[in-house]
């Protein structure tokens, strides 16, 4: 590819730094990535550093994963095969559920209920395993329990769990950016970095009218499922993934279930759950929200676009959910939105969600971040901090 319009870019100049006032574009930190993440990063290095750019590659932020998930703020019940993920969701749930008041919906009331068949799980595991992580967890009133099929079902329990509205975060992370003086270019498409000698890194960057290089001290890869993508354009090492092209369907819900979330455990496993960016619920399973799988291979990084049409697997994912709760079957099914979802392969293991975090990783000050939900944000700056006391970042 040949990139043209680099005017600002000085190869090997001795007197380069990330921030030159002679040099337009060239950054402190640069992350790439606008999702929850990526902004919120971008956020913490202003704290530190005079000039924070953002790159994103589509017209808007927080388009992709941090849009097209569950909306759910976790609160520890989701982990009981991973102890230190569910201790980690109950910290982090009240602090972002207070930091982000405005943006999380609460209005209903959040259920978890445990199958009797091919269940990983126990109704006394469960129980117990809430009390050691200190969740709140009380029996389902009556009401509520009859909407379940018992046959199928060993108990029901009222717990305390909310979800986040896309949109009204999108517009808290504009406004915080703004405020704090990141810059943020839309539809920008990095191609690839390269090494500037240990001075600095360079950003090669596709608009849709333009070709640039950028430089920055710092990268941030913050693309979630593109961090390979970005990696292997650039020769540097890939680092072992999978992804999974995932299904959310969206639905309207009967009344008696209106204000109601509910997950079913462990095993047989689904959830409804309110998704209040669009005034509907998301239906999940287990089994039907994946529609492929692939790992990345140093010389074969897949890319799959979520966004071309896919046939949906709602049929399948309501007609067993509604073995378990027949009122499911007055569900109207209206949409779904489509995302790759990337997890770490140890993840599949014990089911835990922890930060990816690599510094330096093929370049000096490269470093590559990758979130297993959206509240363990909250993980990353003790990472910021360790890079500090060895001589990194801040």
């Amino acid at each position: 590819m040949t990139i043209t319009n680099s005017p600002i870019f000085h190869p090997g100049g001795g007197s380069l730094t990330a921030s030159s006032p002679l040099n337009p574009s060239s950054y402190d930190a640069v992350v790439i990535g606008g999702g929850f993440f990526g902004c919120r990063i971008a956020l913490y290095l202003k704290e530190h550093l005079n000039k924070v750019l953002i790159l994103e590659k589509e017209a808007d932020v927080l388009q992709r994963a941090s849009y097209a998930n569950q909306a759910r703020v976790h609160n520890g019940y989701h982990y009981p095969r991973s102890i230190l993920t569910a201790l980690r969701s109950r910290v982090n749930f009240p602090r972002f559920v207070s930091e982000y008041r405005e943006c999380i919906d609460s209005s209903f009331d959040k259920y978890y209920a445990i199958g009797k068949i091919t269940s990983k799980v126990t109704a006394n595991q469960f129980k117990t395993f809430c009390q050691r992580i200190d969740a709140f967890i009380e029996p389902a009133p009556i009401d509520i329990k009859k909407l379940f099929n018992n046959n199928l079902i060993e108990d029901v329990f009222y717990t305390k769990e909310y979800a986040f509205d896309a949109v009204k975060l999108k517009h808290r992370m504009l406004n915080d950016i703004e405020t704090a003086g990141v810059k943020l270019r839309l539809n920008s498409k990095v191609i690839k970095l390269e090494d500037a000698d240990n001075l600095a890194i360079k950003i090669f960057v596709e608009s849709p009218d333009n070709q640039d290089i950028i430089t920055a001290k710092y990268v941030f890869n913050c693309t979630y499922s593109s961090i390979n993508h970005i990696l292997d354009r650039s020769n540097l090492p890939t680092i072992p993934l999978k992804h999974e092209l995932t299904e959310m369907a969206l639905v309207e819900v009967p009344d008696p279930i209106r204000h109601l979330g509910i997950t079913l455990m462990c095993g047989p496993f689904f959830s409804i759950m309110p998704f209040p960016a669009r005034g509907l619920h998301t239906l999940s399973h287990v089994r039907y929200t994946p529609h492929c799988f692939w790992k990345d291979e140093d010389a074969d990084v897949k890319t799959v676009n979520p966004k071309s049409g896919h046939k949906t697997n709602y049929p399948y994912m309501i007609k067993d959910a509604e073995r378990y709760i027949p009122i499911l079957s007055k569900c109207q099914y209206v949409d779904s939105i489509w995302e790759v979802k990337t997890v770490l392969p140890q993840s599949e293991v014990d089911d835990s969600r922890p930060i990816l975090f690599k510094k330096h990783h093929g370049l000096k000050n490269s470093i590559c971040v990758l979130g297993g939900k959206i509240d363990n944000i909250y993980d990353v700056p003790p990472e910021l901090k360790f890079m500090e006391l060895t001589g990194g970042v801040i």
